[in-house]
């Protein structure tokens, strides 16, 4: 990916959100073609020079430092997430990044992770990457996301399901949220690893087959995922409202541990209940394993 185009857009449309009132500009004089803010008071409110401003959004990030690139936060209101994004741009936009980066694990995990997914009876559990694909998970994981084994590519990936596959529009209520996130994620990623050649690729696919992807890979967007509250719609067993919480492997880099808690006593409790049933009759975890047809 291009890391000098990255940061250009990237800071543009950060730019181009915030306005002169946001900013507390309330002097502002002179014909406006844009509603966000000009480059000239982006770098007064950075306290740096116009041409320095103006060559740090021309993608020019490398050496600059924690202060100017703080200020510069502050000057666009950028959120922890956005933040955190413009260092990873700028660290990345350093001479030796190539060369630092470690590739991130994409295949199969430990025996002992595995072992611990099995262990978790009463939730989904699962083990992701950066790529967005499922590498491992426990019976309700799979079941939990049984509509994404039903076409012949493994291991199942989020962003394809999201954007390639109809189904998911009935599988997520709230589509927009998901695809909106989902594409957060990868762009977050992509500022962590610009040089990654896997994501590249996937972002490529995604943006060659899909507008809906196109249009949410030029918003820029950033975002951390950490805990929350997701809404599913199973084809089997119906709406299920569930907590999660996701958590880095420190011991396997770019893997991480997603479990999915229902309220206990709630609707969706009862119903991880008739999953878990459904899934053991059906031997979901042995079919996940498979391509549809095999």
């Amino acid at each position: 990916m291009d890391n000098r185009m990255a940061v250009r857009e990237f800071l543009a449309s950060r730019r181009a959100k915030i306005t002169p009132e946001m900013a507390g500009l309330t002097f502002v004089h002179g014909r406006r073609r844009v509603p966000g803010l000009r480059r000239e008071e982006v770098a007064m409110l950075a306290g740096v020079s116009v041409d320095y401003y103006t060559k740090l959004e021309r993608g020019n990030l490398a050496g600059t430092s924690e202060s100017v690139l703080d200020a510069i936060a502050r000057a666009l209101k950028l959120d922890d997430s956005e933040r955190e994004h413009l260092y990873n741009l700028a660290r990345a936009a350093g001479p030796s990044a190539r060369t630092r980066q470690r590739p991130l694990q994409s295949g199969t995990v430990r025996p002992t992770l595995q072992f611990m997914l099995d262990s978790i009876t009463t939730s989904p559990a699962i083990i992701g990457n950066h790529y967005m694909d499922i590498v491992a998970a426990n019976q309700l994981g799979y079941a939990l996301y049984s509509e994404m084994y039903r076409g012949s590519t493994r291991p199942a990936n989020h962003s394809r399901f999201i954007f390639l596959d109809p189904t998911a529009r009935d599988f997520y209520p709230d589509w927009e949220l998901a695809a909106n996130t989902n594409v957060a994620l990868l762009r977050t990623q992509s500022g962590r690893n610009p040089f990654d050649k896997r994501l590249a690729d996937l972002v490529g696919e995604l943006s060659k087959r899909s507008e809906d992807f196109r249009k949410r890979w030029a918003a820029h967007n950033v975002r951390r995922h950490h805990a929350g509250i997701k809404v599913f719609r199973h084809p089997v067993v119906g709406e299920l409202e569930l907590a999660y919480e996701s958590m880095e492997l420190a011991m396997d880099p770019g893997f991480s541990l997603i479990i999915y808690p229902a309220i206990p006593g709630s609707p969706s409790d009862e119903r991880l209940r008739l999953l878990a049933s459904w899934a053991a009759t059906e031997r979901i975890q042995d079919l996940a394993g498979a391509p549809q047809g095999a």
